[in-house]
């Protein structure tokens, strides 16, 4: 059974960090380019942050880059996204995703979704 568990959201103040880590399985990590996605209330998903598979590659939506990290350990299972000067506007349930095709992540588009985690900045 293919499992998505996002951890490490909370409440910051702007200007602020959090680190959002997702575990998946062994499969999903060799298998499926993985991303980060967002929804804010009222709005609709965005793509936040994409990984190739390999790790060779990584995305970002312009609103996050150079803010917005994102990385894999293929080792331990995991994919991780750092957050640093968060704004409100930053504020949102987050979503781990992956996909066979990275190009379709950036589209929003997945195949396997986690339950979220609410990341909440306040100003």
């Amino acid at each position: 059974q293919v499992q998505l568990v996002e951890s490490g959201g909370g409440l910051v103040q702007a200007g602020g960090s959090l680190r959002l880590s997702c575990a998946a399985s062994a499969h999903i990590l060799r298998t499926y380019a993985m991303a980060w996605f967002r929804q804010a209330p009222g709005k609709e998903r965005e793509f936040v942050a994409a990984i190739s598979r390999t790790a060779g590659t990584t995305y970002y939506a312009d609103s996050v880059k150079g803010r917005f990290t994102i990385s894999r350990d293929n080792s331990k299972f995991t994919l991780d996204l750092q957050m640093k000067s968060l704004k409100p506007e930053d504020t949102a349930v987050y979503y781990c995703a992956a996909h066979v095709s990275v190009v379709r992540l950036r589209n929003s588009d997945s195949q396997y979704t986690g339950q979220g985690t609410q990341v909440t900045v306040s100003s």
